[in-house]
């Protein structure tokens, strides 16, 4: 899944999965926002397993 990471003039970064509505983080380096968008991403995918919320397909794969 693609991850759109951006940083603010204090050196914070912000990093999102569009294709997750609402899957989220931000950190103090770009390192830090990354490992923890993969945490937020196990989150989201498990919160949407339980609460029965549709998971889109990632780009380029077809259903079967």
């Amino acid at each position: 899944m693609k991850v759109k990471m951006t940083s603010d003039e204090d050196g914070y970064w912000f990093a999102q999965i569009p294709v997750l509505k609402g899957c989220m983080t931000q950190g103090d380096s770009r390192e830090d926002v990354l490992a923890m968008i993969d945490e937020a991403k196990e989150l989201w995918l498990e919160t949407a397993l339980e609460e029965g919320i549709a998971i889109p397909e990632p780009a380029g794969v077809m259903p079967s």
